[in-house]
């Protein structure tokens, strides 16, 4: 397959248009371009506790805590920024931690059962 000088020509002036506009929408909008993606971390809930019990996140994480004991248990933070329904057996409940901060929580079953959420940058 030959491509003539024009049509080389061509096909490099449409990609230097089409970088202007990336850098153009990257240099107005740094925050939708270049945007990290969010982390995850699980907790488990085993043995009537949660493991880890303490974990420490920056700011944006989403922890999943997922019930693996045979007996219902709750999620709630003690400030009632967050709370999960009842979570029986496999039942997984999610929060994101936008705040920095330390997040104490229970089981409103079980108020032995206790845990926290250190946010920070």
């Amino acid at each position: 397959m030959n491509i003539s000088s024009r049509q080389l020509a061509d096909s490099l002036s449409r990609k230097r248009r089409t970088l202007a506009f990336l850098a153009a929408v990257a240099a107005a909008a740094p925050g939708l371009v270049a945007a990290a993606p969010a982390k995850t971390v699980q907790v488990a809930i085993e043995k009537f506790a949660f493991a880890p019990k303490e974990i420490t996140v920056a700011s944006g994480t989403t922890i999943v805590w997922t019930n693996k004991d045979d007996t219902p248990h709750t999620v709630t933070s003690v400030d009632k920024s967050f709370a999960s329904k009842g979570m029986d057996t496999g039942d997984v409940f999610q929060h994101t931690f936008d705040v920095e901060g330390d997040f104490s929580y229970l089981c409103t079953v079980h108020p032995h059962m206790t845990g926290t959420v250190h946010v920070r940058k």
